[in-house]
């Protein structure tokens, strides 16, 4: 009953706001009331090089769903450029990387947060924006950039990279079918992702699959966890990023302890209950930070 008036007052809000001239970004509709489960599958979002104040005021539509759900004030990416960043999430590690140069050139011999979902018995995925061919280990397609994408650095994960590294169209037949994985990544391309253009392109992007995922029955359950995060920020607020966190269990909840990509890194391995890799063992916790219910 809950979910019906909540689609109804959707409605409502969206007619509403269509009759007064509302623009796009203006168009804000919550989410649908659910019971809050344990967190089995967690995906997240990467955003590009703004800052924490850059964003809040740029996405108006991300940054009313983080103050719906939560968000950290407090948490900051690993370096930069873009490139070790992605690999501090994946692996709990940069793996010496100081640069954006294609998997070629860097090869990394650790495990991936994927890989460990997968031999610890769950799915892991991630859905690149632009992307032509899985697993794609050079730039290419529309807008798609190698680095942003970091399970194609994973050396000895070829094949998982191959079969679970898919292009962005398969995240719509997932969020449909209740099939989104237990370890979730979502890549956009440099448009969609704010690198070259307008934070606001990115805001509405982002609005737009959480529209999708809230329709969806893995929303539904209780136990998907979305988070939406920034690889760095343009060195201008000491790497300090925006990083939403939306649950059924968040409300309006602002968390400012110390977090970094590490945390996130932790969160992927506690949701699938995989050890602590890396930096991941000394991070603060994410789900304690957030008090994220784990299976």
């Amino acid at each position: 009953m809950r979910g019906l008036w909540a689609g109804r007052l959707s409605a409502v809000l969206i007619l509403v706001c269509v009759l007064a001239g509302c623009t796009s970004s203006a168009l804000i509709v919550p989410g649908p009331v659910i019971p809050s489960r344990p967190v089995t599958k967690l995906l997240v979002f990467i955003e590009e090089n703004h800052s924490l104040s850059e964003m809040v005021t740029a996405m108006p539509r991300t940054a009313a769903l983080a103050k719906q759900y939560g968000y950290a004030t407090n948490y900051r990416a690993i370096r930069h450029p873009s490139l070790p960043n992605y690999l501090a999430i994946a692996g709990g590690s940069t793996f010496g990387v100081t640069d954006d140069a294609p998997p070629a050139s860097h090869p990394v011999s650790g495990q991936s947060v994927f890989e460990q979902a997968i031999q610890s018995g769950h799915t892991a995925g991630v859905f690149a924006d632009g992307m032509t061919a899985a697993c794609q280990q050079k730039d290419g397609g529309t807008r798609y950039a190698v680095r942003h994408n970091p399970w194609t650095y994973f050396a000895n994960e070829r094949a998982d990279c191959q079969r679970f590294d898919r292009p962005i169209g398969d995240l719509a037949a997932a969020v449909s079918a209740g099939t989104l994985p237990n370890v979730g990544m979502v890549v956009p391309n440099t448009c969609n992702d704010a690198h070259d253009c307008p934070l606001g392109r990115a805001d509405d992007w982002f609005a737009n699959w959480m529209t999708r995922i809230f329709a969806g029955p893995d929303w539904k359950s209780g136990q998907l966890a979305v988070v939406l995060t920034a690889d760095e920020d343009d060195r201008s607020a000491n790497n300090t990023v925006l990083t939403v966190v939306i649950h059924p269990s968040q409300k309006a909840h602002i968390v400012s302890a110390p977090l970094t990509h590490y945390s996130l890194t932790r969160l992927y391995e506690d949701v699938v209950g995989a050890s602590h890799s890396g930096s991941a063992a000394s991070a603060p916790s994410m789900s304690d930070a957030f008090g994220l219910p784990l299976p």
